[in-house]
């Protein structure tokens, strides 16, 4: 028999791994059992521009070679997908589950903003507006409001920082990094949010730190050049795999108690390569993959009745720089995981890479709103009315139709 999950269990699972557990409201999962369904939503939020063009490889696309040059994949390295798209080769997990038939990729998804700032792009992944600073709250947050009526569960976030996309009227728990952690790196993330809705400090305080991204990344490229080789050839240090894992794993872990959250959302940072961009994108690939395979391996059974997404605030450039990395760009990869996945190709449209077909000439172009797969997911998966997913989840997107059929 299962032990219910309550704050001493979750403080000590948590504690296993080196976690801190924060609570927000008194009532953290304390609905019983019998209310709630099985469904279980993840969303992963890869920080930093993660590329899509590295997750997913277009090696059948005949503009793929010329275009990333140094930085292209060969099909011979790829875990082929179809005559296309392949996988990146530390993606060994999702390309498990890909032939399974319970991963999938969107290859040219895109949230509504075009700004390429981070803040920005991420302010609108999360608050599900179609534009920046449009909304306050979190729209999985606004999703457990919307089931609370008939259906009330719980939301959990994962990372040093209650994200945006869990913020909200509904109270939720954060799980969030404990020991090791430079607890210095939340203060920025503290300040945008302090600034977020001053309309002269808020874009003048994203700017500053786009611009301190961007130097740091540059002053760092000699030193991670060094480290490319022996990244891309597989040479990422274990410990941080296996810590990688023990989080999904634990995570899923909390997911499959007894009154356990059904919702949550996870944060990965680190996808910001502007130079250097092989070693990098290996590393932090090989560790969202454990993350994903972790959380495969946590949930258990319980896997048949999730939905996995992993999605980015957006893309890079469809051109190699020269620095060997990629700068801030459009449309990026997303991934569809979980036993509740039907099998099948691709999600939406891949528009090519020919020059007339990039967006403003340099980046991927999107051919499906973000908006569309998350309300399909929530339609189908977790039951939210489409004319609340319409006009409160998503506000003013009933134009957005949504991807059904994917579970």
């Amino acid at each position: 028999m299962t032990a219910p999950l309550n704050r001493r269990s979750l403080l000590g699972l948590g504690a296993s791994l080196g976690l801190t557990v924060n609570f927000f409201g008194t009532q953290a999962f304390a609905a019983s059992e019998g209310e709630l369904s099985r469904k279980k939503l993840v969303i992963v939020i890869c920080r930093g521009g993660m590329d899509g063009l590295s997750v997913s490889p277009p090696v059948g696309d005949a503009n793929y070679a010329a275009l990333r040059g140094s930085i292209a994949l060969q099909r011979d390295q790829m875990r082929m997908l179809d005559d296309t798209f392949g996988l990146h080769p530390d993606l060994k997990a999702v390309h498990a589950l890909t032939q399974k038939g319970q991963a999938r990729i969107a290859p040219a998804i895109a949230s509504p903003d075009r700004a390429r700032s981070h803040f920005e792009a991420q302010d609108v992944l999360e608050t599900g507006s179609a534009k920046v600073y449009g909304a306050e709250t979190g729209w999985l947050n606004r999703t457990l409001e919307a089931l609370a009526p008939v259906r009330p569960i719980e939301g959990l976030s994962v990372g040093t920082t209650a994200p945006l996309i869990l913020r909200g009227k509904v109270q939720a728990a954060s799980w969030s990094p404990g020991k090791g952690v430079d607890e210095t790196a939340r203060l920025p993330m503290l300040l945008q949010d302090l600034y977020r809705s001053d309309p002269l400090l808020g874009p003048a305080f994203a700017r500053g730190l786009e611009t301190e991204a961007m130097a740091e990344a540059a002053m760092a490229g000699q030193a991670r050049a060094a480290m490319a080789p022996a990244m891309a050839a597989g040479g990422q240090n274990r410990g941080g795999v296996e810590t990688a894992r023990k989080l999904g794993s634990t995570l899923g872990g909390f997911m499959t108690q007894a009154g356990g959250p059904q919702i949550a959302a996870v944060s990965l940072d680190g996808f910001d390569t502007h130079a250097n961009q092989p070693g990098q994108i290996a590393t932090r690939l090989v560790n969202m993959d454990a993350v994903l395979d972790g959380l495969h391996t946590g949930l258990g059974a319980e896997w048949k009745n999730t939905v996995v997404l992993v999605v980015t605030e957006f893309g890079r450039t469809a051109r190699v720089n020269g620095t060997g990395g990629t700068d801030h760009g459009t449309a990026s990869t997303g991934l569809i995981l979980g036993g509740a996945l039907k099998p099948g190709g691709i999600v939406g449209d891949w528009p090519g890479l020919a020059d007339k077909a990039l967006f403003e000439n340099r980046d991927v172009a999107p051919t499906l709103d973000m908006r569309a797969l998350f309300k399909g997911v929530l339609a189908d998966h977790m039951g939210v009315d489409r004319a609340l997913l319409d006009k409160t989840v998503f506000p003013d997107s009933a134009d957005i139709r949504a991807v059904t059929g994917l579970v």
